[in-house]
């Protein structure tokens, strides 16, 4: 099992900085990805940023201002959100994939809220 835990949500006005963590517990030597989705109310969960153990990086929304970073030594992702604006209001959720053999599971966080607001 994986257990990914998410830190770092709040309130921030238009135009504000975030950064999200992620850090994951358990058997952390069987995640091949790990990154960040999130679901605003009434919306489908989209992508915003992934990568996997090869270091490649997968952004979905706001590539253009989130950046994804990992530290290796303390199984933790990192999303560092700049000119946020209100359409970035979403609980944003990490996500680990883990292959045993052949058999992928996918490990969600609880998520953390995400307000941009004035």
């Amino acid at each position: 099992q994986v257990h990914p835990m998410e830190s770092g949500g709040g309130l921030v006005q238009p135009g504000g900085s975030l950064r999200l963590s992620c850090t994951a517990s358990g058997s952390i030597h069987t995640i091949r990805v790990m990154g960040w989705y999130r679901q605003a109310p009434g919306k489908q969960r989209e992508l915003v940023a992934t990568i996997n153990e090869g270091g490649s990086i997968l952004y979905g929304v706001g590539e253009d201002r989130f950046t994804l970073s990992r530290d290796d030594a303390k199984s933790t992702v990192y999303l560092q959100m700049n000119r946020l604006s209100p359409e970035d209001t979403a609980v944003y959720y990490c996500k680990a994939r883990a292959t045993v053999l052949d058999d992928k599971h996918d490990w969600w966080g609880q998520g953390t809220q995400v307000t941009v607001s004035s």
